[in-house]
Protein backbone atom coordinates (compact mmCIF):
# COMPACT_ATOMS: atom_id res chain seq x y z
CA UNK A 1 0.00 0.00 0.00
CA UNK A 2 0.94 3.44 -0.63
CA UNK A 3 2.82 5.56 1.98
CA UNK A 4 3.85 9.10 2.79
CA UNK A 5 7.65 9.50 3.72
CA UNK A 6 7.78 13.04 4.12
CA UNK A 7 5.35 16.27 3.51
CA UNK A 8 5.99 20.01 3.65
CA UNK A 9 3.31 22.52 4.23
CA UNK A 10 3.80 26.10 3.34
CA UNK A 11 1.31 29.32 4.62
CA UNK A 12 -1.37 26.99 6.12
CA UNK A 13 -3.00 29.18 9.12
CA UNK A 14 -0.38 28.74 11.70
CA UNK A 15 2.08 26.32 9.61
CA UNK A 16 4.33 29.47 7.76
CA UNK A 17 6.54 26.66 7.09
CA UNK A 18 6.63 23.17 8.30
CA UNK A 19 8.09 19.91 7.29
CA UNK A 20 8.19 16.16 8.19
CA UNK A 21 10.16 13.39 7.03
CA UNK A 22 12.29 12.21 4.22
CA UNK A 23 12.20 14.31 0.40
CA UNK A 24 14.47 13.97 -2.99
CA UNK A 25 16.57 17.08 -2.76
CA UNK A 26 17.04 16.42 1.68
CA UNK A 27 19.70 14.29 2.87
CA UNK A 28 19.81 12.29 5.97
CA UNK A 29 16.09 12.62 6.65
CA UNK A 30 14.38 9.61 7.66
CA UNK A 31 10.99 8.61 6.27
CA UNK A 32 7.36 9.07 8.12
CA UNK A 33 6.64 5.93 10.09
CA UNK A 34 3.80 4.08 9.67
CA UNK A 35 2.52 5.42 12.95
CA UNK A 36 3.22 8.84 13.27
CA UNK A 37 2.14 10.84 16.10
CA UNK A 38 1.95 14.47 16.57
CA UNK A 39 2.05 15.46 20.21
CA UNK A 40 1.59 19.44 21.70
CA UNK A 41 0.02 22.09 23.78
CA UNK A 42 -3.19 22.90 23.56
CA UNK A 43 -3.06 25.94 20.73
CA UNK A 44 0.06 24.37 19.21
CA UNK A 45 -1.13 23.90 15.51
CA UNK A 46 -2.20 19.57 15.66
CA UNK A 47 -5.81 20.13 14.50
CA UNK A 48 -4.77 22.81 11.92
CA UNK A 49 -2.04 20.19 11.03
CA UNK A 50 -4.82 17.31 9.96
CA UNK A 51 -6.92 19.92 8.06
CA UNK A 52 -4.06 20.28 5.83
CA UNK A 53 -4.83 16.95 4.57
CA UNK A 54 -8.44 17.58 4.85
CA UNK A 55 -8.13 20.77 2.47
CA UNK A 56 -5.99 19.29 0.41
CA UNK A 57 -8.32 16.05 0.24
CA UNK A 58 -11.80 18.32 -0.17
CA UNK A 59 -9.75 20.37 -3.12
CA UNK A 60 -9.91 17.13 -5.19
CA UNK A 61 -13.13 16.33 -4.61
CA UNK A 62 -15.04 19.33 -4.75
CA UNK A 63 -12.81 22.59 -6.28
CA UNK A 64 -10.45 24.76 -4.71
CA UNK A 65 -12.96 27.75 -3.55
CA UNK A 66 -15.00 25.34 -1.76
CA UNK A 67 -12.57 23.43 -0.17
CA UNK A 68 -11.63 26.96 1.24
CA UNK A 69 -15.40 27.47 2.44
CA UNK A 70 -16.63 24.20 4.00
CA UNK A 71 -15.74 21.98 7.36
CA UNK A 72 -15.67 26.15 8.76
CA UNK A 73 -12.60 27.44 7.14
CA UNK A 74 -14.26 30.82 5.89
CA UNK A 75 -12.66 31.27 3.39
CA UNK A 76 -8.83 31.60 1.75
CA UNK A 77 -8.14 34.87 3.97
CA UNK A 78 -9.19 32.63 7.22
CA UNK A 79 -6.62 29.99 5.92
CA UNK A 80 -3.51 31.33 4.31
CA UNK A 81 -1.33 32.06 7.25
CA UNK A 82 -1.55 35.99 8.33
CA UNK A 83 0.30 38.86 7.04
CA UNK A 84 2.27 36.30 4.76
CA UNK A 85 2.12 37.33 0.50
CA UNK A 86 2.58 33.91 -0.93
CA UNK A 87 0.57 30.82 -1.99
CA UNK A 88 -0.73 28.21 -0.05
CA UNK A 89 1.77 24.87 -1.15
CA UNK A 90 1.82 21.57 0.33
CA UNK A 91 4.54 19.12 -0.95
CA UNK A 92 4.04 15.21 -0.66
CA UNK A 93 6.80 12.84 -1.04
CA UNK A 94 5.31 9.17 -1.42
CA UNK A 95 5.72 6.01 -2.51
CA UNK A 96 3.17 3.65 -4.54
CA UNK A 97 4.74 0.54 -2.83
CA UNK A 98 7.73 -0.59 -0.84
CA UNK A 99 9.91 -1.21 -3.92
CA UNK A 100 8.55 1.66 -6.43
CA UNK A 101 10.23 4.65 -7.13
CA UNK A 102 9.45 7.95 -4.95
CA UNK A 103 7.20 10.56 -6.57
CA UNK A 104 6.85 13.96 -5.75
CA UNK A 105 3.58 16.47 -5.79
CA UNK A 106 3.80 20.00 -5.49
CA UNK A 107 0.42 22.15 -5.80
CA UNK A 108 0.30 25.60 -5.22
CA UNK A 109 -3.00 28.07 -4.33
CA UNK A 110 -3.49 31.33 -4.77
CA UNK A 111 -5.83 34.52 -5.61
CA UNK A 112 -6.41 35.96 -8.60
CA UNK A 113 -7.27 39.52 -9.51
CA UNK A 114 -10.81 38.95 -8.60
CA UNK A 115 -10.03 37.68 -5.07
CA UNK A 116 -10.74 33.85 -6.32
CA UNK A 117 -8.50 31.21 -4.93
CA UNK A 118 -7.30 29.21 -8.05
CA UNK A 119 -4.34 26.45 -8.43
CA UNK A 120 -1.13 28.88 -9.28
CA UNK A 121 0.73 25.66 -9.90
CA UNK A 122 0.76 21.70 -9.63
CA UNK A 123 3.47 18.95 -10.50
CA UNK A 124 4.29 15.84 -10.27
CA UNK A 125 7.70 14.08 -10.40
CA UNK A 126 9.78 11.26 -10.49
CA UNK A 127 13.66 9.62 -11.09
CA UNK A 128 13.54 7.37 -14.04
CA UNK A 129 14.43 4.16 -13.66
CA UNK A 130 18.04 3.71 -11.94
CA UNK A 131 18.25 7.34 -11.74
CA UNK A 132 20.16 7.68 -8.08
CA UNK A 133 20.80 11.39 -8.48
CA UNK A 134 20.02 14.56 -9.77
CA UNK A 135 16.46 16.67 -10.64
CA UNK A 136 13.40 14.07 -11.29
CA UNK A 137 11.71 14.45 -14.68
CA UNK A 138 8.07 15.60 -14.31
CA UNK A 139 5.16 13.92 -15.69
CA UNK A 140 2.87 16.25 -15.07
CA UNK A 141 3.39 20.22 -14.91
CA UNK A 142 0.79 22.70 -14.53
CA UNK A 143 0.68 26.58 -14.33
CA UNK A 144 -2.39 28.02 -14.08
CA UNK A 145 -4.29 25.55 -15.81
CA UNK A 146 -2.16 24.87 -18.90
CA UNK A 147 0.80 22.59 -19.55
CA UNK A 148 1.69 19.26 -20.23
CA UNK A 149 1.40 15.16 -19.10
CA UNK A 150 3.50 12.71 -19.63
CA UNK A 151 2.16 8.98 -20.91
CA UNK A 152 2.71 5.84 -19.11
CA UNK A 153 5.38 5.27 -16.43
CA UNK A 154 9.12 6.50 -17.03
CA UNK A 155 8.67 9.95 -19.56
CA UNK A 156 9.23 13.25 -18.26
CA UNK A 157 11.12 16.58 -18.80
CA UNK A 158 13.95 17.41 -16.46
CA UNK A 159 12.36 21.40 -15.53
CA UNK A 160 14.73 23.00 -12.73
CA UNK A 161 14.55 25.73 -14.57
CA UNK A 162 11.97 25.47 -16.58
CA UNK A 163 10.10 28.37 -17.10
CA UNK A 164 6.37 29.67 -18.86
CA UNK A 165 7.23 30.46 -22.15
CA UNK A 166 9.34 26.94 -22.89
CA UNK A 167 5.94 25.02 -21.69
CA UNK A 168 3.60 26.89 -24.16
CA UNK A 169 6.50 25.99 -26.54
CA UNK A 170 6.29 22.31 -25.58
CA UNK A 171 2.52 22.78 -25.47
CA UNK A 172 2.68 23.72 -29.68
CA UNK A 173 4.70 20.41 -30.51
CA UNK A 174 2.79 17.37 -31.03
CA UNK A 175 4.61 14.06 -29.91
CA UNK A 176 3.63 10.55 -28.61
CA UNK A 177 4.74 10.68 -25.19
CA UNK A 178 2.89 13.66 -23.99
CA UNK A 179 -0.09 15.76 -24.23
CA UNK A 180 -1.37 19.56 -23.90
CA UNK A 181 -3.39 20.28 -21.16
CA UNK A 182 -5.90 23.33 -20.72
CA UNK A 183 -8.19 23.09 -17.79
CA UNK A 184 -10.14 25.17 -14.86
CA UNK A 185 -7.21 25.96 -12.90
CA UNK A 186 -10.29 26.59 -9.92
CA UNK A 187 -9.47 22.23 -10.16
CA UNK A 188 -6.77 20.36 -9.50
CA UNK A 189 -5.17 19.13 -12.55
CA UNK A 190 -5.10 15.71 -11.19
CA UNK A 191 -8.88 15.54 -10.65
CA UNK A 192 -10.14 16.48 -14.25
CA UNK A 193 -7.53 14.41 -16.16
CA UNK A 194 -9.69 11.98 -18.13
CA UNK A 195 -7.98 9.70 -19.82
CA UNK A 196 -5.73 8.00 -16.79
CA UNK A 197 -5.59 5.02 -18.54
CA UNK A 198 -2.76 6.84 -20.51
CA UNK A 199 -1.69 8.15 -17.36
CA UNK A 200 -1.08 5.88 -14.83
CA UNK A 201 0.97 7.24 -12.54
CA UNK A 202 -1.14 10.64 -12.55
CA UNK A 203 -4.51 7.83 -11.88
CA UNK A 204 -2.42 5.95 -8.64
CA UNK A 205 -1.81 9.46 -7.26
CA UNK A 206 -5.16 10.88 -7.17
CA UNK A 207 -7.10 7.30 -6.35
CA UNK A 208 -4.48 7.58 -2.98
CA UNK A 209 -5.75 10.81 -2.15
CA UNK A 210 -8.70 9.89 -2.52
CA UNK A 211 -8.71 7.00 -0.60
CA UNK A 212 -7.95 9.47 2.89
CA UNK A 213 -9.97 9.14 5.94
CA UNK A 214 -10.11 11.74 8.76
CA UNK A 215 -11.29 10.56 11.66
CA UNK A 216 -13.12 13.07 14.29
CA UNK A 217 -14.70 10.41 15.92
CA UNK A 218 -17.19 12.24 18.67
CA UNK A 219 -19.58 9.91 20.80
CA UNK A 220 -22.59 11.79 20.63
CA UNK A 221 -22.54 11.16 16.92
CA UNK A 222 -22.27 7.49 17.22
CA UNK A 223 -25.38 7.56 19.19
CA UNK A 224 -27.40 8.77 16.52
CA UNK A 225 -29.83 6.56 15.19
CA UNK A 226 -29.57 6.08 11.58
CA UNK A 227 -31.33 4.54 8.92
CA UNK A 228 -30.97 0.94 8.13
CA UNK A 229 -28.38 -0.18 5.21
CA UNK A 230 -24.99 -1.36 5.06
CA UNK A 231 -22.39 0.77 4.41
CA UNK A 232 -18.46 -0.17 3.97
CA UNK A 233 -16.86 2.85 5.28
CA UNK A 234 -17.39 4.71 8.84
CA UNK A 235 -18.32 8.16 8.07
CA UNK A 236 -15.49 11.33 10.01
CA UNK A 237 -17.79 11.68 13.08
CA UNK A 238 -19.28 8.09 13.37
CA UNK A 239 -23.12 8.75 12.75
CA UNK A 240 -23.35 5.88 11.12
CA UNK A 241 -21.93 2.97 13.19
CA UNK A 242 -24.66 1.00 12.96
CA UNK A 243 -25.17 0.89 9.27
CA UNK A 244 -21.26 -0.34 9.28
CA UNK A 245 -21.75 -2.59 12.06
CA UNK A 246 -24.78 -3.86 9.73
CA UNK A 247 -22.29 -4.16 6.58
CA UNK A 248 -19.48 -6.51 8.32
CA UNK A 249 -21.93 -8.78 10.03
CA UNK A 250 -23.37 -9.56 6.50
CA UNK A 251 -20.17 -9.56 4.59
CA UNK A 252 -17.03 -10.24 6.86
CA UNK A 253 -17.99 -12.24 9.86
CA UNK A 254 -14.70 -13.27 10.71
CA UNK A 255 -13.29 -10.03 10.70
CA UNK A 256 -16.22 -9.31 12.92
CA UNK A 257 -16.40 -11.75 15.48
CA UNK A 258 -12.28 -10.96 15.92
CA UNK A 259 -13.57 -6.83 17.07
CA UNK A 260 -16.31 -8.48 19.33
CA UNK A 261 -13.45 -10.35 20.49
CA UNK A 262 -10.75 -8.07 20.83
CA UNK A 263 -13.31 -5.05 22.19
CA UNK A 264 -14.27 -7.96 25.18
CA UNK A 265 -11.22 -8.16 26.31
CA UNK A 266 -10.12 -4.76 25.61
CA UNK A 267 -13.39 -3.50 27.88
CA UNK A 268 -14.12 -6.41 30.29
CA UNK A 269 -18.04 -6.93 30.23
CA UNK A 270 -18.79 -6.74 26.63
CA UNK A 271 -20.36 -9.84 25.32
CA UNK A 272 -21.74 -9.16 21.90
CA UNK A 273 -22.66 -6.68 19.42
CA UNK A 274 -25.23 -6.42 17.66
CA UNK A 275 -27.84 -4.44 15.13
CA UNK A 276 -31.22 -4.61 15.37
CA UNK A 277 -33.88 -2.87 12.54
CA UNK A 278 -36.66 -0.98 13.96
CA UNK A 279 -40.38 -0.83 12.37
CA UNK A 280 -39.76 2.75 11.43
CA UNK A 281 -36.63 1.51 8.82
CA UNK A 282 -33.99 2.64 11.16
CA UNK A 283 -31.02 0.68 13.08
CA UNK A 284 -30.20 0.41 16.38
CA UNK A 285 -27.15 -0.41 17.98
CA UNK A 286 -27.02 -2.75 20.65
CA UNK A 287 -24.63 -3.90 22.93
CA UNK A 288 -25.04 -7.20 25.66
CA UNK A 289 -23.42 -7.21 29.08
CA UNK A 290 -22.31 -9.98 30.36
CA UNK A 291 -24.53 -10.49 33.38
CA UNK A 292 -27.69 -8.83 32.24
CA UNK A 293 -30.31 -10.26 30.06
CA UNK A 294 -31.24 -7.14 27.89
CA UNK A 295 -29.02 -5.46 25.50
CA UNK A 296 -27.94 -1.53 26.14
CA UNK A 297 -28.48 0.46 23.07
CA UNK A 298 -25.43 2.84 22.32
CA UNK A 299 -27.71 5.81 23.44
CA UNK A 300 -26.55 3.77 27.09
CA UNK A 301 -23.29 3.16 26.60
CA UNK A 302 -20.25 4.86 27.54
CA UNK A 303 -18.02 7.36 25.77
CA UNK A 304 -14.53 4.98 25.82
CA UNK A 305 -16.65 1.99 24.84
CA UNK A 306 -17.83 3.62 22.30
CA UNK A 307 -14.77 5.28 20.92
CA UNK A 308 -12.70 2.11 21.41
CA UNK A 309 -15.45 0.07 19.56
CA UNK A 310 -15.42 2.38 16.67
CA UNK A 311 -11.47 2.68 16.39
CA UNK A 312 -11.57 -1.36 16.21
CA UNK A 313 -14.53 -1.34 13.64
CA UNK A 314 -11.97 1.35 11.25
CA UNK A 315 -8.59 -1.10 11.81
CA UNK A 316 -10.69 -4.07 10.84
CA UNK A 317 -11.84 -2.81 8.06
CA UNK A 318 -10.88 -5.53 5.04
CA UNK A 319 -10.53 -2.31 2.36
CA UNK A 320 -8.46 -0.08 4.86
CA UNK A 321 -7.92 3.57 3.76
CA UNK A 322 -4.35 4.24 2.39
CA UNK A 323 -4.02 6.96 5.09
CA UNK A 324 -5.85 7.26 8.42
CA UNK A 325 -5.83 10.50 10.21
CA UNK A 326 -7.09 10.34 14.30
CA UNK A 327 -7.49 13.35 16.27
CA UNK A 328 -6.87 12.97 19.65
CA UNK A 329 -8.56 9.13 20.63
CA UNK A 330 -7.56 10.14 24.57
CA UNK A 331 -10.77 11.69 24.86
CA UNK A 332 -13.20 9.89 27.22
CA UNK A 333 -10.42 7.38 27.46
CA UNK A 334 -9.58 5.33 30.88
CA UNK A 335 -6.05 6.43 30.94
CA UNK A 336 -4.90 2.91 30.95
CA UNK A 337 -6.51 1.73 28.18
CA UNK A 338 -4.81 4.60 25.56
CA UNK A 339 -1.71 2.32 26.33
CA UNK A 340 -3.13 -0.82 25.23
CA UNK A 341 -4.71 1.51 22.08
CA UNK A 342 -1.55 2.70 20.98
CA UNK A 343 -0.08 -0.94 20.90
CA UNK A 344 -3.22 -1.53 19.16
CA UNK A 345 -2.22 0.57 16.25
CA UNK A 346 0.91 -0.09 16.15
CA UNK A 347 0.20 -3.88 16.22
CA UNK A 348 -1.89 -2.81 12.99
CA UNK A 349 0.67 -1.22 10.70
CA UNK A 350 2.83 -3.98 11.52
CA UNK A 351 0.65 -6.72 10.57
CA UNK A 352 1.64 -6.20 6.70
CA UNK A 353 1.42 -4.52 3.86
CA UNK A 354 -2.12 -3.97 2.99
CA UNK A 355 -2.55 -1.59 5.77
CA UNK A 356 -3.30 1.58 6.54
CA UNK A 357 -0.85 4.41 7.64
CA UNK A 358 -1.68 6.34 10.85
CA UNK A 359 -0.82 9.87 11.08
CA UNK A 360 -2.63 10.64 14.83
CA UNK A 361 -2.77 13.77 17.20
CA UNK A 362 -2.76 13.67 21.19
CA UNK A 363 -1.95 15.26 24.07
CA UNK A 364 -2.37 12.94 26.61
CA UNK A 365 0.81 11.67 27.98
CA UNK A 366 -0.32 8.13 28.24
CA UNK A 367 -0.96 7.80 25.16
CA UNK A 368 2.55 8.48 24.46
CA UNK A 369 4.09 6.43 26.96
CA UNK A 370 3.73 3.41 24.34
CA UNK A 371 5.45 4.82 21.38
CA UNK A 372 8.95 5.13 20.23
CA UNK A 373 10.98 8.40 19.68
CA UNK A 374 11.12 8.04 15.89
CA UNK A 375 7.18 7.89 16.03
CA UNK A 376 6.58 10.85 18.07
CA UNK A 377 7.20 14.75 16.33
CA UNK A 378 6.65 17.88 19.20
CA UNK A 379 4.99 21.01 17.81
CA UNK A 380 4.98 24.19 19.51
CA UNK A 381 4.33 27.56 18.68
CA UNK A 382 7.19 29.91 18.01
CA UNK A 383 7.62 33.53 19.23
CA UNK A 384 6.45 34.43 16.20
CA UNK A 385 3.28 32.35 16.54
CA UNK A 386 3.57 30.52 13.56
CA UNK A 387 3.77 26.52 14.77
CA UNK A 388 7.13 24.28 14.82
CA UNK A 389 7.89 20.91 14.49
CA UNK A 390 10.72 18.21 15.36
CA UNK A 391 11.29 14.81 15.79
CA UNK A 392 11.42 13.37 19.24
CA UNK A 393 13.97 10.71 18.00
CA UNK A 394 15.87 14.33 16.91
CA UNK A 395 17.44 14.64 20.73
CA UNK A 396 19.97 12.62 21.94
CA UNK A 397 19.17 13.03 25.44
CA UNK A 398 15.45 12.05 24.99
CA UNK A 399 16.96 8.97 22.77
CA UNK A 400 19.72 7.85 25.89
CA UNK A 401 16.83 8.04 28.30
CA UNK A 402 14.16 6.17 26.08
CA UNK A 403 17.12 3.25 25.96
CA UNK A 404 17.26 3.39 29.66
CA UNK A 405 14.18 2.62 30.05
CA UNK A 406 12.00 5.58 30.83
CA UNK A 407 8.42 5.90 29.20
CA UNK A 408 8.48 8.95 26.19
CA UNK A 409 5.13 10.30 28.06
CA UNK A 410 6.80 10.46 30.90
CA UNK A 411 9.42 12.16 29.72
CA UNK A 412 7.03 14.78 27.66
CA UNK A 413 5.26 15.15 31.06
CA UNK A 414 8.46 16.22 32.69
CA UNK A 415 9.05 18.80 30.12
CA UNK A 416 12.38 16.51 28.84
CA UNK A 417 10.59 17.30 25.21
CA UNK A 418 9.78 20.84 25.36
CA UNK A 419 11.98 23.01 23.04
CA UNK A 420 13.07 25.34 25.76
CA UNK A 421 14.47 22.70 27.93
CA UNK A 422 17.68 23.65 30.09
Amino acid sequence: MARIEGFRIKNFKSLRDVTMGRFWNVKGNAPLTPLTVVIGKNGSGKSTLLDAFGFLSDCLKFGVEEACDISGRGGYHRIVSQNINEPISFEIYYKEGRNERPITYEVEFALDNQERPYVKSERLRQRREGQKRGWPFSFLLLENGRGLAWKGYSEGIEDEQITISEINKLMQEETSDRESIEISNRKLGIATITDLKRHPRIAAFRQFIEGWYLSYFTPDAARTISLAGPQKQLSKHGDNIGNVVQYMEREHKKQFSKILDDISKKIPGIDKISTERMPDGRLLLKFNDKGFVDAFSAQQMSDGTLKVFAYLLLLANPTPPPFLCIEEPENGLYHKLLEVLARQFRTYVAEGKNKSQLFITTHQPYFVDALEPNEVWVLEKGSDGFSKIRRASDDNLVQELVAEGLLLGGLWYSDYLEGDKK
